[in-house]
């Protein structure tokens, strides 16, 4: 069984072809089967845990019965289809009251981050790419090549400016984040971790950093190395990727090797970075010297499986 990152297991055909059709997207708009999230202010609707469900829940409603909410919305974004039933998502940032009228009672706006371990694989991805969506139309509302303002089309998937004609799509930014090591755990290899000065005490992760324009991926995680620690690396291998819309990245996830040597923090960038061995590691979190990002992290996810050898 393929294992996915938090956030990352697809949740709906996204149906493309469809986007266009304003008579197919009205249709399923009043089907009674549809169903409709909302974002609020970076923060996305989740229906709380009952008795016997594995955790939190996207916050899901008919469509029909927030009508209301559909009507008054700038745009309104189709997000796919799922087993016949129709998905789709509003950005409610201008309201003081985001749960008045057809969201009364219907759930809780909170941190995606705060669930997303816990939810569902699909349920986070939902969730996550609604967020990622609002972010997008909340930053673009004005064309960045003549100032004109912008109107949403294709079902909330291009902005046309309604000056110069320039079309707008989604955009998101590519970072990378690497876990650096000497070898295998178990043949004592050690990892490399950096913590940043504005991070909890004791909280340490793997380096991090977005891919410039014109550089390949293997390119920008040796450079985000080598600026940050002043360690050279000689072999990067991709791992796996996590859409992170905190607000609008994607992290693209990678191992890579290096013959070690001397660290030179980058006080930018870092406040401390460390080689640990996994006995070091492990000692460190025990005695509660040392903290690793969350199990919903792509972060967590390489570190752990170093650890475990399973690379």
């Amino acid at each position: 069984m393929r294992s996915y990152n938090a956030l990352a297991e697809p949740a709906v055909d996204r149906r493309s072809e469809r986007r266009g059709d304003a008579d197919w997207l009205a249709r399923r708009l009043a089907d009674p089967n549809s169903r409709l999230t909302a974002v609020w202010r970076e923060r996305s609707l989740v229906f709380d845990a009952h008795a016997g469900d594995q955790g939190p829940a996207p916050g899901m409603v008919p469509a029909v019965e927030a009508r209301g909410l559909v009507e008054q919305a700038e745009e309104v974004v189709f997000l796919g289809e799922a087993e016949g039933v129709a998905y789709f998502s509003v950005d409610l940032s201008d309201r003081e009251d985001p749960l008045a009228g057809p969201l009364r009672g219907a759930g809780r706006f909170v941190e995606l981050r705060q669930v997303g371990a816990a939810m569902s694989g699909q349920g986070g991805n939902l969730l996550a790419y609604a967020r990622a969506m609002a972010t997008w139309h909340r930053r673009h509302r004005f064309c960045g090549q003549c100032g004109a303002a912008t109107a949403s089309r294709q079902a909330g998937h291009l902005r046309v400016c309604t000056g110069c004609g320039a079309e707008h799509f989604p955009r998101t930014d590519p970072a990378v984040i690497m876990l650096v090591h000497t070898g295998a755990a178990a043949e004592d290899g050690s990892c490399l971790l950096g913590r940043q000065a504005s991070w909890p005490p004791g909280m340490f992760s793997a380096l991090a950093g977005f891919v410039e324009p014109g550089e390949s991926l293997e390119s920008a995680v040796a450079r985000e190395v080598l600026e940050e620690t002043g360690i050279a690396v000689d072999s990067v291998r991709y791992h796996s990727s996590q859409p992170w819309p905190f607000p609008t990245s994607i992290m693209l996830g990678f191992y890579a090797t290096s013959p070690g040597g001397d660290v030179r923090v980058d006080t930018e960038e870092l406040e401390q970075a460390v080689w640990a061995t996994r006995a070091e590691l492990e000692y460190a979190l025990r005695a509660r010297e040392v903290r690793l990002p969350p199990p919903f992290s792509i972060a967590r996810r390489l570190i752990d499986n170093w650890l475990r050898d399973e690379r």
